[in-house]
């Protein structure tokens, strides 16, 4: 079978995901024109042209950016549906998904108004594809600690909606130990947690994720493979590791897809699953992240299809679940 055709026809988990990060260049300019908000750019192609970064933050910096046009409850449902949609084609059965609430309640839109919007695009996605989804709040790692915690007693109210809380933004200088008393707070409230470690940060942040906060999920954790000890961990527990291949690429932490040590971590046993991150800014969902890592570095039927089974033994999905796939 030809791999893009195999690619397709598998069914899929998507476990990271910032709905953020799915805001395209053509609804970033729809959503400033319906909200009068004024934008640097002049159209969808120079915004595109200024998706060239050089680390993670000269990414974050236009990804917040990008975030200012979304304002109400409408944006946020159409920004979803929208990435469901797509999500569909590319045969996800399921997907766990991020959001940043303080992104947008620093800029003073109400927490109710982002998880609202979200929610109802979830449901309708499910009536409307047919996939299943759970919703993870992710705390903003550069901010402090009590800006989290605030964000948390925000959330409880919604604590039906909301299955398991996560950590994004800069890593560097950010250790996941720094939110290790909110995530405490969190699991008392029956919320499980994964967090971004091991992208830019080094292995120690994936110790701490793993010791500290207790996470179910590491998000990258690429660079565990610097760290043998680490690796041997993470096989004998199987904690599954989110990896976004293009986003590794684009951002500058593998100088290649041939580069990236997707293929060694499988090879080794790690539980890795593919997973498309910011797709609207990198180039490329789920699909596409399949096909670059499968083409760039040779992986084989078995392989593919032991990503694709890892995307939903690694999902919040119950073990019988019949939604994870063939």
């Amino acid at each position: 079978m030809p791999v893009e055709e195999l690619i397709r026809s598998l069914p899929k988990a998507e476990l990271h995901l910032h709905i953020e990060g799915t805001l395209e260049p053509e609804m970033l300019f729809e959503f400033a024109r319906r909200n009068a908000v004024p934008l640097r750019f002049r159209s969808a192609g120079e915004v595109r042209s200024a998706y060239e970064f050089h680390d993670l933050q000269s990414f974050l910096d236009i990804y917040y950016e990008g975030a200012s046009v979304l304002l109400h409850e409408r944006d946020f449902y159409e920004l979803t549906f929208a990435y469901l949609q797509r999500a569909a084609e590319d045969n996800v059965r399921h997907a766990e998904i991020f959001f940043d609430p303080q992104t947008h309640t620093e800029r003073g839109v109400d927490f109710e108004i982002v998880v609202r919007g979200i929610d109802a695009a979830l449901r309708d996605g499910q009536r409307e594809f047919g996939i299943t989804s759970k919703l993870i709040l992710c705390f903003l790692r550069h901010l402090s600690e009590e800006s989290a915690m605030e964000t948390l007693e925000q959330a409880l109210p919604f604590r039906k909606l909301i299955a398991a809380v996560g950590l994004d933004s800069s890593e560097a200088g950010h250790p996941p130990s720094k939110f290790a008393r909110v995530f405490a707070e969190a699991r008392s409230a029956g919320l499980a947690a994964v967090a971004h470690a091991g992208e830019e940060g080094p292995p120690s942040y994936i110790r701490e994720a793993l010791d500290l906060l207790h996470v179910r999920r590491i998000d990258h954790g690429v660079r565990c493979m610097e760290d043998p000890e680490l690796v041997d961990e993470l096989v004998r527990r199987q904690v599954p590791l989110t990896v976004c291949p293009l986003s590794n690429v684009k951002l500058r932490v593998f100088r290649r897809m041939e580069d990236h040590n997707l293929r060694d971590m499988l090879r080794r046993g790690l539980k890795v699953t593919i997973n498309s991150d910011d797709p609207a800014y990198f180039g490329g969902y789920i699909g596409a992240n399949y096909l670059a890592a499968a083409t760039a570095l040779g992986l084989t039927e078995e392989e593919i299809r032991t990503l694709a089974r890892n995307s939903f033994e690694a999902s919040f999905l119950p073990p019988h679940d019949g939604r994870r796939g063939a």
